[in-house]
């Protein structure tokens, strides 16, 4: 029965891919699904897209080892969701454009898409490849599947529907998987392991007392946890193409609000999982197998089909999501101003097939990598350390030119790299420091020595983003 629930989840996707490609008529509806979406569809996608394989698998593994504290990597997502939406999305949503690389543009003048898209796409690739490798874990258990056809599987059924629909098939199949993890985890999985457990009283008598405080994963772990990914959350592709589906800057605002503090109660949910496998399956060699595990230890065949189908969910929706902002992002920022297109759906197939051959590339190197996490943690530090400075400075600072740009992007990925190898650890906090900060000495200096962009760039950046200087109609 458990195998059943997930054979319908999958091929419920598929016909979501089906479905969103009835709707795809156009680059803006393949990309940003028309900049259409209402409060309830944007809320629960981004909801989706941040809550991946990380949040859900590893966020229970991280309660099983550290106990409630592990729900700071999830918090520190949340927070990033809360700040994007309430400090940055209404302007973000109101630019019209596609990614990162061209709101620097927008910004600053032409000359920086291209630098700051090869950043994005390494760092959105990482991601997609990072959620493929998950598969290997849900396929494990549920059909007893080797690690390279369980992402085969997994992989493939999400490159089906994102290259179908885009990113109106995405938008429709992350709703179906946020309301599954919903059900799956906070109705299902959670109120099941407390109970087995003995409740929150035979729960705190079982765990050992650093178990349930708050901070006994570490104060420079959580800095960490807040610092990488809190940050990047404000400046990834995959996060800002689904600001850009909002359909006004009050959906954008308000609805990712409502999807940050979703966040925050699925950290908290997660950690809670965690702890309770302590009791329930104990001497795990692994911490990221206490999710398979205590599933497997808990649940009846259908709840535990529900419970992986939520674990699914949270995988594919990142992997998604990250594959179409990868494509984006060549397409638009590396080799859009060098092709020229036949009309829409010329460019429509194009950014078809960017999906499906980048599909192609994350399935593969998921099959040759046993191990990501290096690699992604390179680029998500390369990213902040490299590309925070001149896009949050370009959004709050109206002094701010191209040459500070580009010099505070080449100062940040150089002092990010290279603390990195003077500490020769790739997890410390000290080379996304030293990144932002030799990128912020840098950014305001060369701006205050060098001349702002031109009237006409100045001018089309405020009418776009909504903030037109006094005297200005």
């Amino acid at each position: 029965m458990d195998i059943a629930v997930v054979v319908l989840y999958l091929a419920a996707m598929i016909a979501f891919g089906f479905w969103g490609r009835r709707r795809t008529t156009d680059r803006s509806d393949f990309l940003v699904a028309g900049r259409r979406l209402g409060p309830w569809l944007y809320s629960g996608t981004m909801a989706a897209v941040v809550l991946g394989g990380a949040s859900t698998i590893g966020g229970v593994g991280l309660g099983y080892e550290y106990g409630i504290s592990g729900m700071w990597l999830v918090i520190a997502i949340g927070s990033g969701i809360l700040a994007l939406s309430l400090l940055f999305s209404a302007r973000i949503q109101r630019l019209g454009v596609f990614t990162v690389g061209q709101m620097l543009e927008l910004r600053y003048g032409s000359g920086l898409g291209a630098p700051a898209g090869i950043v994005m796409w390494a760092y959105t690739l990482m991601l997609a490849v990072t959620s493929t490798i998950a598969y290997a874990t849900i396929f494990g258990v549920l059909l007893d599947l080797p690690r390279v056809p369980s992402i085969l599987i997994g992989g493939a059924v999400v490159v089906a529907y994102s290259t179908l629909g885009g990113m109106w098939s995405v938008t429709l199949t992350d709703f179906v998987q946020f309301l599954i993890k919903t059900v799956g985890i906070f109705l299902v999985l959670l109120p099941v392991v407390l109970w087995r457990a003995g409740g929150w009283d035979g729960l705190a008598a079982a765990v050992p007392a650093d178990a349930l405080s708050p901070t006994s994963i570490g104060g420079g772990t959580i800095v960490t946890y807040f610092v990488t990914y809190g940050f990047g959350l404000l400046i990834g592709q995959d996060i800002w193409q689904r600001v850009f589906t909002a359909r006004s800057p009050a959906v954008a605002r308000w609805a990712g609000t409502g999807a940050g503090l979703y966040c925050l109660a699925y950290g908290v949910a997660g950690a809670l999982i965690g702890t309770a496998a302590q009791v329930i399956v104990p001497g795990l060699a692994e911490r990221d197998d206490a999710f398979a595990a205590i599933v497997e230890a808990a649940m009846p065949p259908v709840a535990a089909g529900l419970v992986l189908a939520a674990a699914l969910s949270a995988v594919m929706s990142t992997s998604s999501g990250a594959l179409l902002a990868t494509a984006t992002v060549f397409n638009q920022d590396l080799i859009g101003r060098f092709r020229r297109t036949s009309g829409d759906d010329d460019e429509l197939a194009g950014n078809r097939w960017a999906v499906a051959g980048f599909g192609a590339v994350m399935i593969a190197v998921s099959c040759l990598l046993q191990e990501v996490v290096a690699a992604l943690t390179l680029a998500y530090g390369i990213l902040v350390g490299g590309l925070l400075v001149p896009v949050l400075g370009g959004l709050v600072w109206r002094r701010a030119t191209r040459a500070g740009a580009l010099a505070a992007m080449a100062a940040g990925t150089v002092a990010t790299l290279g603390t990195m190898l003077a500490v020769g650890d790739l997890y410390a906090n000290e080379p996304v420091f030293a990144g932002i900060g030799s990128g912020l000495v840098v950014f305001v200096v060369v701006s205050l020595l060098t001349r702002p962009a031109t009237d006409e760039v100045r001018a089309e950046w405020e009418r776009r983003s909504g903030r037109m200087e006094p005297g200005r109609r």
